[in-house]
C-alpha cells in the first residue's frame, strides 16, 4: 500500500559508488542528505525495497498512524519542523521526508523496488560486492566502498502474531496493522484491538468515532502518558527567534526533558509510577479501575512508554466510545473472543496489534573474505559499526528517545569518517573486537516482548566505550560529533592488508 513511485529515480544502479545506502526511509534519506552536505565529492546510491520514499511511514497506513515522538526531535537536525502539531500524522511525516529528499536532490539516487539480499567484502579490493533482488524477478550486483544500513531493526514483510486458538472459526475480519487494507470499512462495527503498545493506543481513539465500539484487549497494562499536541514554548520561540534557532532550542529542550524523564524513571521508579498514575486519574472518570487496566507489572521505561497526544485515548474511554479489557484469550469464537475468565468479547473486526518481528540489517547475508558472518556474534562499536566487519555502519535509533536523534549522529559520524579516510589515504576501517573474556550485554535493553523474542539475532555490546551503546543523546553528541575518529577500537589501512581481525563467522 505504498504511494506511487517517485519520479526521476534510478532505472539501474551504477556499477560502483563510494557509499551504498540501504533503505529510503527516515534514516536513509537523512543519510543521503548528510552526504550531499558534508561529502559532496562522494558518489552514492540508495537501494529501497518499496516503490516510494518513507520506509516505516510509507508502510504503515492504519487509522491514526502518527509519530510516537515529538517532531522537533524526530525531525532532522538540518531541516526544521514547521507545522503546529508536535505529534505528527503519517502523511505529514512522509511529506516532510520527501521535502528533505527534494531539497537535497537525492531522489534521483534511489533505486526503488530493489532489495539488498547479500553483501560480500573483499580485503584485496577493499570494497563490497552487493547482490540486489528486484521485484520484477531480476537480480543485479553493484560494488561500493562503504555500506550504510538504514533498514531499522524489524521485518517489513511480516509483523508478529501469536498463535491463537480457534482463529479459523471467527466469521469477521482479522487485520494486522502492518498490512492494513485500504478498503476496510469498520463504520458501525464492533472492533477489538489486541495489544497495549503504541499501535494499540493510536488505533483505539482513531477508530472510535466511526466504529460502534472499540475495545482494547491487553494481557497486561502499559504506561500511558498524555502529552500536549501543540508545544506552547515552540510557538513562543518561533515568534522571538529565527526559524532554525527556534527549532534547535525546542529540539534541545525536548531532548533534556525526555532524558530527564528516563533518568527519573530509572533512579526513582516508585515516584515515576505515582506521577504517571496521577496523570491517568486526572483523565479518566471517578471510580475507573486504574489498577486493573493502567498499572503495569514492570518499572517505567523497562519497556517503551506510550504517549497519547492531548489524552485522546482517555477521552474516547471517558465518552464511552472505547474501553479497555485486561485478560487472557482462551480462544477465538465465531462471533469474537472468549477469555480465560469465561467472559466473551463480541467483535466484527479484530486487529492484532501484537508487535513486530526484529531483523538485523534487513536480513542481508554478510560475508567477509569468503566467510559468512553471524551478526549476533559481533559486538557493536559506538552503537553503529560491528566488530570484524570493515567499512560498514548501521543506523539504530534510541529506545528511550526519538529515532532520528541517533540517525543524524550516525550520518554525521560516517561523513566525518569518510572525510578522514580520504584525507589520510585510508581505504578500510575495521572495528577490532575487544578481549573476548570481557562481559557483553544485549544490544537493546528493553524488556518488551518484541525485543525479547528476537534479541538473540542482534549484535552484542560491551560494558565500556567505545563498545557501549549509549541511550543518551548528549553523551553521543560528544562521542560521535566531537570525539576522536581513531582509537583503540578501530583499525585503518590503505589498500589490501595481509592480516585482518577475524569476523564472527557462522559455524
Amino acid at each position: 500500500m505504498s504511494s506511487e513511485p517517485e519520479h526521476h529515480s534510478l532505472d539501474a544502479l551504477p556499477d560502483h559508488v563510494d557509499v551504498l545506502i540501504v533503505g529510503a526511509g527516515l534514516s536513509g534519506i537523512g543519510a543521503a542528505c548528510h552526504l550531499r552536505r558534508d561529502c559532496p565529492e562522494r558518489s552514492f546510491a540508495i537501494v529501497e525495497s518499496r516503490s516510494a520514499i518513507g520506509g516505516t511511514w510509507d508502510l504503515f497506513r492504519y487509522p491514526g498512524i502518527r509519530s510516537d515522538s515529538d517532531m522537533f526531535t524526530l525531525g532532522y537536525s538540518f531541516k526544521p519542523w514547521r507545522e503546529e502539531q508536535a505529534i505528527a500524522d503519517g502523511e505529514s511525516i512522509r511529506s516532510y521526508i520527501r521535502e528533505a529528499a527534494d531539497e537535497h536532490a537525492v531522489v534521483d539516487r534511489i533505486r526503488f523496488n530493489s532489495r539488498v539480499v547479500a553483501a560480500a567484502w573483499s580485503s584485496e579490493q577493499a570494497r563490497w560486492t552487493v547482490e540486489i533482488e528486484h521485484t520484477d524477478g531480476g537480480r543485479s550486483t553493484a560494488t561500493c566502498g562503504f555500506l550504510l544500513g538504514c533498514t531499522g531493526y524489524y521485518r517489513y514483510d511480516e509483523g508478529y502474531t501469536p498463535e491463537f486458538e480457534g482463529v479459523q472459526r471467527f466469521q469477521g475480519q482479522i487485520i494486522h496493522p502492518q498490512h492494513w487494507p485500504e478498503d476496510l470499512d469498520y463504520a458501525g462495527k464492533r472492533v477489538v484491538v489486541i495489544g497495549s503498545g503504541a499501535t494499540a493506543v493510536t488505533l483505539v481513539p482513531s477508530m472510535a468515532p466511526e466504529a460502534a465500539h472499540v475495545t482494547m484487549l491487553q494481557r497486561s497494562p502499559s504506561y500511558v502518558l498524555a502529552l500536549p499536541n501543540r508545544d506552547p514554548i515552540a510557538v513562543l520561540l518561533r515568534r522571538l527567534l529565527p526559524d532554525r534557532a527556534a527549532y534547535s532550542a525546542v529540539r534541545w529542550k525536548n531532548v533534556i526533558l525526555g532524558l530527564g524523564l528516563f533518568k527519573l524513571s530509572r533512579r526513582a521508579p516508585g515516584l515515576m509510577r505515582r506521577l504517571l498514575r496521577k496523570g491517568v486519574e486526572r483523565r479518566l472518570p471517578a471510580g475507573y479501575e486504574i489498577d486493573t487496566h493502567f498499572k503495569p507489572r514492570y518499572e517505567p521505561w523497562d519497556q517503551r512508554m506510550c504517549f497519547v497526544p492531548d489524552g485522546d485515548m482517555f477521552e474516547a474511554i471517558s465518552a464511552g466510545d472505547a474501553s479497555v479489557v485486561t485478560g487472557q484469550i482462551e480462544t477465538f469464537t465465531e462471533s469474537g473472543l472468549r477469555l480465560t475468565d469465561g467472559s466473551e468479547l463480541a467483535a466484527d473486526v479484530i486487529v492484532t496489534a501484537t508487535g513486530l518481528n526484529l531483523m538485523a540489517l534487513g536480513g542481508i547475508e554478510i560475508e567477509v573474505d569468503g566467510g559468512a558472518v553471524d551478526l549476533a556474534a559481533t559486538i557493536g562499536y559506538k552503537g553503529m559499526m560491528l566488530s570484524g566487519i570493515p567499512n560498514l555502519a548501521l543506523t539504530l535509533g534510541y529506545t528511550n528517545a526519538s529515532w532520528t536523534l541517533k540517525a543524524d549522529l550516525v550520518s554525521e559520524y560516517v561523513c566525518r569518517l569518510l572525510n578522514h579516510m580520504r584525507s589520510r589515504g585510508y581505504t578500510t576501517c575495521t572495528p577490532v573486537a575487544p578481549d573476548p573474556s570481557l562481559p557483553t550485554e544485549p544490544f537493546l535493553d528493553l524488556k518488551s516482548g518484541y525485543v525479547q523474542r528476537s534479541i538473540h539475532l542482534l549484535p552484542r555490546q560491551g560494558a565500556t566505550a567505545p563498545w557501549r551503546l549509549n541511550q543518551n543523546y548528549p553523551l553521543d553528541v560528544r562521542l560521535l560529533r566531537h570525539g576522536p575518529l581513531e582509537d583503540a577500537g578501530i583499525e585503518f589501512s590503505a589498500g589490501a592488508r595481509a592480516s585482518r581481525p577475524e569476523p564472527a563467522l557462522v559455524a
